[in-house]
């Protein structure tokens, strides 16, 4: 136990090897911790009040209210006003990689080719206590230049000249990290990730030319963001640095965060980098909302698409709200992965990146997300040939688009198929973050929380609502159960039978009982 004024603090994360007490003290040193602290004491109080406030919103839903552009912020909304001038080395990002925090995918990503690194400590992260120290060891290193990494196999990885600007996206408001604990409650996930990074890098990001860029996930609405900005102010002032140095890009990946984009961009104005669009959480939150209304029944998940309406909707109001405020608006993720052993189909997947890409940038957006190093050619020569500007930010888009637009429920039917995917794909998932690994290939796609969120909250909700198989059937805890136990028995053999029986037992409760939340609020207490 470390005491810090009148906090103690209290920190309980496992020991993982004869190193590891050197890495855990080289990032929570006291100054660290005293910083962390702070941000804790300030701000833990109103984050669980907006915690509290997402709640009383959801009873509102499930009684039948609808999302609506609020009428408070009319003048926002009309106002003539734009976010702070775009810094240099952010004006072109039409390609932004993402990932883990461990050191090879560090590296890789950083050399890849891309505009930008986002370093994920959310969803392609599970948070074990030695992913989180680690990552933030490993950023750092990055950050001075020292990083490299030799393989079991021998091989040697390190730094380009000129490596990608760097992004970190801390996990979101709704999560704690359980092994920091400031007066015996765990602190903020999101204080955790953010202010590690920013106190033991910012200054020395400033001095290479650049500076501490975020992204922000989960977020719900303008409070949220107005929190976020209030962080900021806090956290510059502490380290003596220039109030707006901050960067932040918000993922608008809540339905109710559509209904706020300018809102939100008002809120973060002074450290706004833009918006962008997170659709495998868009979706999820759509399903999470509305889960108890029978007329937000989606389809497979392969049938729901950025062209069906209600994604379009929301598409084309973010990229003319950002354009309109001088802010970019960044386009989704390409979660293929090579196909090595088939080429067929892997030049079948790459034509799927590429018309979805090109949507994109037609779309006036100004850069796009991959998962993977070797879909970083493609999706910059689709931006190069459509984007010869760094941005299209003198883009004048307008946007109709309502609330109806925005809830326009997509058409198409549930299969068995669908059904079978969601189990497999959520189980998988599921076992291996477990297990620590929070970026999973499946079925050629890089799966990652958002995902698998997206899996299982279809099922409850097929389950919840009866919905009929083509075939006259209906889905029902039964026909899950024995489909589940079917995957399991195809799995045992490629899966910790630790971990795949948890995560059997997880994700049949998640789909049969109440709905969680988060899924990864549900597991997180099985981590290490």
């Amino acid at each position: 136990m470390i005491a810090t004024q009148n906090d103690p603090v209290s920190i309980t994360g496992p020991i993982t090897g004869p190193r590891w007490p050197c890495r855990q003290d080289r990032i929570l040193t006291p100054q660290a911790v005293k910083f962390l602290v702070k941000l804790s004491t300030m701000f833990e109080p109103r984050r669980r009040r907006l915690l509290e406030a997402r709640l009383a919103r959801q009873e509102r839903i499930d009684q039948g209210e609808l999302p609506e552009f609020p009428k408070e912020t009319a003048e926002i909304r009309r106002g003539r006003w734009k976010v702070a001038e775009t810094p240099a080395d952010l004006l072109d990002r039409r390609v932004e990689i993402t990932g883990p925090t461990d050191r090879k995918m560090i590296i890789n990503a950083l050399n890849s080719g891309a505009n930008v690194f986002m370093a994920d400590f959310e969803d392609s992260n599970s948070p074990t206590w030695q992913n989180m120290i680690e990552g933030q060891v490993n950023l750092c290193d990055a950050v001075n230049g020292s990083i490299g990494y030799t393989s079991p196999e021998g091989k040697y990885y390190e730094l380009c000249e000129k490596p990608a600007v760097l992004m970190v996206r801390p996990r979101g408001w709704h999560l704690v990290e359980k092994h920091f604990l400031v007066g015996g409650e765990p602190i903020s996930a999101s204080l955790f990730d953010f202010g590690l990074f920013f106190f033991h890098n910012a200054k020395a990001l400033l001095r290479n030319g650049t500076a501490p860029y975020f992204y922000l996930p989960k977020l719900e609405g303008r409070h949220e963001a107005r929190l976020w900005n209030d962080v900021f102010l806090a956290a510059q002032d502490a380290l003596g640095i220039s109030r707006g140095t901050i960067r932040a890009t918000v993922l608008i990946e809540t339905v109710l965060a559509a209904f706020e984009m300018d809102e939100i961009l008002w809120e973060l104005r002074d450290h706004s980098a833009g918006l962008n669009c997170g659709r495998w959480d868009y979706i999820f939150s759509c399903i999470k909302k509305f889960r108890i209304q029978p007329g937000w029944v989606l389809p497979d998940r392969s049938k729901v698409t950025m062209t069906s309406h209600f994604l379009n909707s929301y598409v084309e109001l973010l990229v003319a709200t950002c354009h309109r405020r001088g802010a970019h608006a960044m386009g989704g993720m390409a979660a293929q992965i090579p196909i090595k052993n088939d080429p067929e189909a892997n030049a079948a997947a790459l034509a799927r990146v590429r018309d979805d890409k090109l949507r994109e940038v037609w779309a006036g957006h100004d850069g796009t997300w991959v998962a993977h190093p070797a879909l970083v050619p493609l999706a910059k020569f689709v931006f190069d040939t459509y984007m010869p500007h760094p941005n299209q930010l003198h883009r004048m888009t307008s946007s109709t688009t309502s609330a109806a637009d925005l809830l326009c429920t997509p058409a198409g039917t549930v299969t068995e198929q669908g059904l079978a995917v969601n189990l497999d794909v959520g189980l998988q998932y599921l076992a291996a973050w477990l297990g620590g690994s929070g970026c999973v290939p499946i079925h050629h796609l890089m799966e990652d929380a958002a995902t698998a969120e997206i899996c299982r909250a279809q099922v409850w909700q097929w389950v919840r609502h009866a919905t009929p198989l083509p075939d006259g059937r209906v889905v029902t805890p039964s026909l899950v159960g024995a489909m589940m136990n079917e995957n399991v028995e195809n799995l045992r053999n490629r899966l910790p039978e630790r971990h795949l029986m948890t995560a059997a037992r997880l994700y049949e409760e998640m789909i049969t009982g109440d709905f969680p939340e988060f899924l990864t609020l549900r597991a997180h207490d099985y981590l290490e």
